[in-house]
């Protein structure tokens, strides 16, 4: 009875298994491979591997496009075998993703070894990460994103905070556990606001010393201890241009690097026109302005390098497509245009 049993519920396993998506068969495949120590250690014998070079992810140039190499789990134990750092290395992987086809992906970064060596034997090079998002395609940036994010919390994260001790990543590197005192870690993302500002007719724009001259883009801040959305976006907008948000509505989120691992939350935040006069923190921004609907066109066709002037002033030019900011001001666009 009981071996009818079991056949029976293997064979509703199976069908259940059968009926799912690719998606959820995919995300429970990588469930286990966190939870499961030794599955996680098979399959990184059969995975792809993306290299990082302290944080800087490896990239080949095909002709005009920026290609991100997957490397087999022998392709990667070959080079590392040539620099006597195979097994040492590989145990420091951390699981990114899999295929449909439940391949799983990993990140490793070889910091420890000569670049130029790898660079040489891959035909490729190491590129910061900034530049590499916005020249791979677009469905590879977010899992170098993630990846880096990934490598940097365990770079970070490798003493207890509680008691100064070495803490251990599990196989999958989904969390660091201290033995000392039985703490475990798992990675965190920060919630940014990042707001596109408007009175109705024109949108709000602004830029930092630090960013490339003549880019502007939409506030943005880190939200407070005990906020919500709402009273972030309203408190960075009253801090960074000193206005007051009328109303407010969600756009989307996305997964964001820098300066660590971010979680962007882009919203669109109406003024009121009547009371629309640009008060700016300087200690934050270096300049804030009002865009009007012409000049926004004019800004999202112009390029970086383009955007320089015989006088040597810069042109407003605004983020890349792969950016949130650029999907805020884009829909502000469409909603002007309807």
């Amino acid at each position: 009875m009981a071996a009818v049993c079991q056949a029976l519920h293997r064979g509703v396993s199976s069908l259940a298994c059968r009926l799912h998506s690719t998606y959820v068969r995919k995300m429970r495949y990588l469930n286990q491979l966190k939870e499961d120590d030794s599955l996680c250690r098979q399959a990184q014998t059969s995975g792809t591997f993306y290299l990082f070079h302290n944080l800087s992810p490896f990239l080949q140039k095909v002709g005009k496009k920026y290609l991100v190499p997957q490397l087999s789990a022998a392709e990667t134990r070959q080079i590392l075998d040539k620099l006597q750092e195979a097994e040492q290395l590989m145990e420091k992987s951390v699981l990114i993703g899999c295929s449909d086809e439940h391949r799983p992906r990993f990140a490793l970064d070889l910091g420890a070894l000569d670049k130029s060596v790898i660079e040489a034997e891959l035909q490729g090079s190491f590129t910061d990460l900034r530049k590499a998002l916005f020249v791979v395609d677009r469905k590879d940036s977010p899992l170098l994103a993630s990846a880096q994010s990934l490598l940097r919390w365990h770079d970070s994260h490798q003493y207890c905070s509680k008691t100064g001790q070495p803490t251990e990543k599990n196989p999958a590197g989904s969390k660091r556990v201290c033995h000392a005192s039985g703490v475990t870690y798992y990675p965190q993302v920060s919630p940014v606001v990042i707001i596109l500002v408007s009175d109705g007719s024109r949108c709000l724009l602004a830029r930092q010393p630090s960013f490339p001259l003549g880019m502007f883009t939409a506030l943005s801040g880190f939200c407070d201890m005990g906020e919500n959305v709402e009273e972030a976006v309203r408190r960075e907008v009253a801090e960074e241009v000193g206005l007051e948000v009328e109303s407010l509505r969600y756009s989307a989120s996305q997964h964001w690097p820098f300066p660590s691992s971010c979680l962007m939350i882009a919203c669109h935040a109406l003024v009121g026109a009547q009371r629309a006069e640009i008060s700016l923190d300087t200690l934050e921004l270096e300049d804030a302005r009002w865009f009007g609907l012409e000049e926004i066109v004019e800004g999202l066709k112009r390029e970086p390098s383009s955007s320089k002037q015989e006088d040597g002033s810069f042109l407003p030019w605004f983020p890349p497509k792969q950016a949130i900011a650029h999907q805020l001001i884009h829909e502000w666009l469409q909603q002007q245009t309807a």
